[in-house]
């Protein structure tokens, strides 16, 4: 291809970028593939392809491209590492691994390491994924996303302290609403009621329509005795999610503090805010006697 045509298919490349960028992912499809047209094959073009694919769900073509931007540039750390995205979002974590070992015997790149730790992560080796979110925040001592994935796993083990100190680090400087609501939970299982009813609190500030944090609000607000707290959370969980009836009726009459409906109807018009319906009408009891 002459230089002119170089330049052409570097322009169309800055143009599929930008439109990528911009959230335009068919126009950058379109431009990709019209310089696939002058340049089959061309590693470049097939890996910012194979990028648009996986940004738009399409992976069967996204793993097609980027096992073709491969073929002509195997030594290519970030198609490696795109490469074991698209397969670990396929579920095939054993090639998204592999990817990752080659891509490591060329780089020493942080993101390797960090990839590597979801891939064990979501392909459910807890121990394995353990060590390697371990290494990521020892090389990056600011990492969220290690301290809450290692606050997690902490916490399924059954180390409730260790995790929730793993997690007041991760939500030190903002964090995600998932570690404010794993935060909430170790929380809840130390019997930290007060505490835990602010970091559900935090994740409704962050994720407006969470009706697992709503719920989960309510049962401490009741662990503390107000009823009312709780009457409104859960009133927000079932104007949210109306499949948390049963969790929530359980809970009212679970905790050592709660209320007792006559009937179904009367709780649901109480926490879809209406007057109950009449002759029902809720009572505040003792269930722990």
């Amino acid at each position: 291809m002459t230089s002119k045509g170089q330049g052409d298919i570097g322009n169309l490349i800055r143009r599929a970028v930008a439109a990528f960028n911009s959230g335009n992912h068919d126009h950058a499809v379109e431009l990709c593939e019209l310089g696939l047209k002058h340049r089959p094959g061309d590693p470049a073009l097939c890996h910012l392809l194979a990028a648009v694919l996986f940004a738009k769900a399409d992976l069967p073509e996204a793993r097609e491209r980027i096992e073709a931007s491969l073929a002509a540039r195997p030594d290519n750390v970030p198609a490696l590492i795109l490469a074991c995205r698209i397969a670990r979002a396929e579920g095939r974590f054993e090639a998204a691994l592999r990817q990752l070992e080659r891509a490591a015997r060329l780089s020493s790149h942080a993101e390797i390491l960090v990839e590597r730790a979801r891939t064990l992560d979501q392909a459910g080796d807890s121990s394995a994924a353990g060590v390697s979110w371990t290494l990521v925040l020892q090389q990056d001592p600011k990492s969220e996303e290690a301290a809450a994935r290692l606050g997690r796993l902490a916490w399924e083990r059954g180390a409730s302290l260790e995790a929730e100190a793993l997690l007041e680090r991760a939500v030190a400087s903002g964090g995600h609403s998932t570690a404010w609501f794993d935060l909430g939970l170790v929380r809840q299982d130390l019997r930290k009621f007060g505490s835990a009813a602010q970091a559900y609190r935090r994740v409704l500030e962050m994720s407006p329509d969470a009706p697992e944090a709503a719920v989960n609000l309510g049962v401490v607000l009741q662990e503390t005795g107000d009823l009312d707290g709780a009457m409104a959370a859960y009133s927000l969980a079932y104007g949210l999610s109306p499949s948390t009836f049963g969790v929530i009726a359980m809970a009212l009459t679970s905790a050592p503090s709660g209320r007792l409906w006559l009937d179904e109807e009367a709780l649901r018009r109480s926490l879809a805010g209406g007057a109950p319906p009449p002759g029902a009408k809720p009572f505040a009891v003792d269930t722990g006697r």
